[in-house]
């Protein structure tokens, strides 16, 4: 299978021609880096210099694309051009085949290029002083160092500053998309705590109103649907009112006007009052010292969506809240009447159990909720951080 290699650079091609073009001139104008009397010239004549000339021109054509491939013949047509009158236009052409070597090459021969040929540039000024004991014997050395570890030296700057560019590139992208990552879940989670506190504020009294309006429209009592319509009124006016405070947490607060305050355990017993007249029989149990905002609001959602649910699928009997603090935690229950029912006496989603579930786990407590013997539990321990007040 033949080898086929990369078609080259258009750059690469520009650089081939120009340096053939300039050798063919030189050639021309009779023009080499020695004399047909230097002892190391075996070819004489301008056409032997062609030669490695052309070579070289072609191994120009793959100086991105094999860089390996493009030295190592680079390198034989150099040693070929020392035997003749030599020209400078192939000394050039090889000193950017040593620095595309080292720029574009594997990383393994970028780093050995550079200390071969130091190694030579050093080996060519101490060998020949040291066998002719000439001083015109160190220029070996310094045309070796400015033909080889020059531009070797050279390319390893370039491409280690190009690889720190990328490098800097590639952290910058990273940490874009880790922005984007943290901005994601930031918005997930806000959207989620919105979730929450929409359904757990509104819930309770739509579902009042849903039971209530189909009492009034089922019954045909005067007494019982105005009794029905009242409760109906009560709860509209409350949803809207807490609409009305998640809006004011919403939106900026540029006015005078201040949205109200987030419900704390005080409230309960004016919770249990508003499920009692909604139909429900509650008792409130609650023994609880000062705990923070966070624990309290979520303490006051679980008390409150526990009665929505009541509401909505409890059988008739008496619903018991408690709330107890020790040892560090606040403990909340809630246990309803449990046993068959047609179906629910108000359609629900069935998102309040995760949001209940998703306050706790913030906190870092624990939620349990199902059958207990005859009543249907709700049960969460919330920790009561160390800042608060006993």
């Amino acid at each position: 299978m033949a080898l086929r290699l990369p078609r080259p650079h258009r750059f690469d091609v520009y650089v081939a021609v120009g340096g053939l073009l300039g050798g063919l001139l030189l050639v021309g104008l009779g023009l080499g880096t020695r004399t047909s009397d230097d002892p190391i010239t075996l070819f004489d004549g301008p056409w032997p210099v062609l030669v490695p000339l052309v070579v070289m021109a072609g191994c120009e054509l793959l100086r991105r694309t094999a860089p390996r491939i493009a030295l190592l013949t680079g390198t034989v047509a150099i040693t070929a051009d020392l035997t003749t009158q030599g020209n400078i236009a192939t000394i050039l052409m090889f000193t950017d085949l040593v620095y595309a070597a080292v720029l574009y090459g594997p990383p393994a021969s970028a780093r050995r290029i550079p200390w071969i040929t130091g190694l030579l540039t050093v080996a060519g000024t101490l060998v020949p002083f040291a066998v002719w004991r000439e001083p015109e014997a160190l220029l070996i050395g310094v045309v070796t160092g400015i033909a080889a570890f020059g531009p070797a030296a050279t390319g390893w700057i370039v491409r280690d500053h190009r690889d720190a560019a990328v490098a800097a590139g590639l952290r910058a992208e990273q940490t874009a998309l880790l922005a984007e990552m943290d901005r994601t879940q930031a918005v997930s989670a806000e959207r989620a705590r919105m979730a929450r506190e929409l359904h757990d504020m509104v819930a309770n009294h739509l579902s009042a109103i849903a039971i209530h309006s189909t009492a009034a429209l089922s019954i045909d009592k005067p007494g019982t649907s105005k009794e029905a319509l009242s409760v109906i009124r009560e709860n509209s006016v409350a949803g809207l009112a807490e609409m009305r405070r998640l809006i004011g947490l919403l939106r900026d607060a540029d006015g005078d006007s201040e949205p109200a305050p987030a419900p704390t355990l005080d409230s309960l017993a004016a919770l249990v009052a508003t499920a009692c007249a909604n139909g429900l029989d509650v008792t409130l149990d609650t023994d609880h010292g000062r705990v923070s905002a966070p624990v309290e609001l979520a303490a006051y959602r679980i008390v409150q969506e526990s009665l929505t649910n009541a509401l909505k699928h409890a059988c008739p009997g008496r619903v018991t809240v408690a709330l107890a603090q020790r040892d560090g935690v606040l403990d909340v229950r809630v246990a309803s009447p449990y046993g068959h029912r047609d179906g629910p006496r108000a359609p629900g989603s069935g998102a309040g159990l995760v949001g209940m579930r998703e306050r706790v786990a913030l906190l870092g407590g624990t939620f349990e909720a199902g059958p207990d013997g005859a009543c249907w539990a709700v049960r969460a321990t919330l920790p009561v951080t160390e800042g608060d007040p006993a």
